[in-house]
């Protein structure tokens, strides 16, 4: 039988203060309390309940906000607003939004800010495969036999895994467009590295059904009413619940596995 009340982490990703993954931290470090008192990992919150946010009141957010951000190289996909340069102050929105994911602070393009919890966590969780676009440069003429060993599956020791297979297409001597279906910890430029080439410029233009088209470097549009039917059309069987991060067809890493000549 389900517990009554809402868990503390969904009840800040809900109220369009963070995702849940950083509502956890910021329980952790003491930064939320219910009723005056410090919230513990898996407290829930009863109705009638006051939760406070670094001494903030917070509450459910009534009005669903989804931009659609041109982040330029620099800004932080962060709310924290110890880091000078993050994307909250930088955007100045006039109401509660946090970023959808991470966006390196050397990469520009397609950003998404939200107040609304369930849409970050189903856009995160790897496991539900969904296609995320960019457009890369790199420092020196690609190969056939990079643009293969790219799409084919890159073993990242620092990680412990292998890239999954991905949609790689070149578009110049030294660009490329890849579809990724999941987001590691600086995966394009780690792929790169390993075949010793390294990333000049990444642009994200494409997340789902939502493309950067001409908007220009740091403005932001609101999503459309079409864009958002068919992102909920795409995300309508998508699961919100963290998903294991997954190693190249479930095995793992393979230490035997070299670059192409």
């Amino acid at each position: 039988m389900e517990q009554p009340g809402t868990r503390i982490n969904k009840y800040l990703s809900e109220a369009g203060v963070c995702s849940r993954r950083e509502a956890d931290r910021q329980i952790q470090q003491g930064n939320v309390t219910i009723d005056g008192r410090t919230a513990g990992m898996g407290d829930r919150v009863q109705p009638g309940q006051t939760v406070r946010y670094r001494g903030t009141p917070i509450g459910p957010e009534e009005e669903p906000i989804l931009l659609l951000v041109n982040k330029p190289e620099g800004i932080v996909c962060t709310a924290e607003k110890r880091e000078k340069n993050n994307i909250v102050d930088f955007l100045a929105y006039p109401k509660r939004i946090y970023p959808v994911g991470r966006l390196d602070k050397d990469s520009s393009g397609l950003l998404l800010m939200t107040n609304q919890g369930d849409l970050v966590n189903k856009l995160m969780r790897a496991g539900n495969y969904h296609e995320k676009e960019y457009i890369v440069t790199v420092n020196r003429p690609i190969t056939r036999e990079f643009l293969k060993g790219m799409a084919d599956g890159v073993p990242l020791k620092e990680l412990g895994t292998i890239t999954r297979k991905c949609k790689v297409e070149q578009t110049g001597p030294r660009t490329f467009r890849v579809v990724l279906t999941q987001g590691l910890n600086r995966q394009i430029r780690r792929m790169c590295q390993y075949f010793d080439y390294r990333v000049v410029a990444l642009k994200r233009i494409r997340i789902l059904n939502l493309h950067l088209g001409d908007l220009a470097p740091g403005t932001y549009r609101s999503i459309t009413q079409s864009e958002l039917s068919e992102l909920k059309k795409a995300l309508r069987f998508s699961s919100s619940e963290t998903v294991r991060p997954q190693t190249k067809g479930g095995q793992p890493w393979n230490k035997t596995r070299r670059k192409p000549e």
